[in-house]
């Protein structure tokens, strides 16, 4: 059976300089729900930009359902795939319902008329997103993590087989983050839509990701589920720091104290708390 995403010895990076990730080859199937995690400027936004065709490929390919991305129509990409960066949504005058339906277009042929399927998607996307209190809003007066729900049901409402969303639940308060990824892993696996979601909040996603993609810093990528990840010890090489660890028994992250009572055999930690999350 083809897979959702087949990559082949893929480089990315930008134009004129080493690549970021180098010879990358993975596949993913319709319905995962992955998280692609990592330090800051390791190449997980351009991992993503990538995949979506927003940057060329430094070589290799990708493919979607056996089609080449950076091949492929931008019209038909844009029904295919759907992705929501970073960048800040400034659209001032235009309501966050009217937003969202945005992302109908590559759907609504020439004229853009929107059929009674078109107007239920956008409602499912408001809501999935939790944005639906939100739809007669101006886009301008939302919060950051306001526009990020808009930018997600935006991106829902185009009904792709491939959703990638960047650092998507970053302003959103912890509770609020349980419940968009949540969602997301519960679309993923209910409409065969590939979801991979870029994040730092590293303690959730081994929680909530079906597998999760690792940048590490040496232009690969361990691809496994979070069990695999802590045994073959990639989280800890990627992440440790001096007074910053990975406890693989506790799946936490602890604070490895500088100074220590003589009385005990070693190091003293003290556990970096965060609250659990039941599936």
């Amino acid at each position: 059976m083809t897979p959702r995403l087949q990559v082949q010895a893929l480089s990315v990076g930008h134009r004129g300089r080493p690549p970021l990730i180098e010879g990358l080859s993975l596949r993913a199937e319709a319905g995962e729900f992955i998280a692609l995690i990592g330090r800051n400027g390791i190449g997980k936004t351009t991992l993503l930009r990538t995949l979506a065709g927003l940057l060329p490929a430094a070589g290799g390919s990708a493919a979607l359902d056996g089609a080449d991305l950076h091949r492929m129509a931008p019209a038909e990409r844009a029904r295919q795939v759907a992705v929501v960066v970073t960048d800040r949504l400034a659209v001032p005058g235009m309501r966050v319902r009217d937003l969202v339906a945005t992302g109908r277009h590559p759907h609504t042929g020439w004229w853009g008329q929107r059929t009674a399927d078109d107007e239920r998607r956008i409602d499912e996307a408001l809501v999935m997103a939790d944005a639906m209190p939100l739809s007669d809003r101006l886009v301008n007066t939302l919060s950051d993590g306001e526009r990020q729900r808009t930018a997600l049901a935006r991106a829902l409402a185009q009904g792709p087989k491939m959703l990638l969303l960047d650092e998507i639940t970053a302003f959103l308060d912890l509770p609020s983050r349980v419940s968009v990824m949540s969602r997301l892993r519960r679309h993923a696996r209910a409409s065969g839509c590939l979801v991979v979601l870029s994040s730092h909040d590293l303690e959730l996603c081994l929680q909530l990701a079906d597998r999760l993609w690792l940048l590490a810093g040496d232009r690969q990528l361990a691809d496994g589920t979070a069990d695999e990840l802590i045994n073959r010890g990639h989280i800890g090489r990627a992440f440790d720091q001096d007074d910053v660890q990975f406890s693989a028994q506790r799946r936490q992250f602890v604070l490895a104290t500088a100074s220590f009572d003589a009385n005990l055999a070693g190091d003293r930690h003290d556990v970096i708390r965060t609250e659990s999350v039941s599936t």
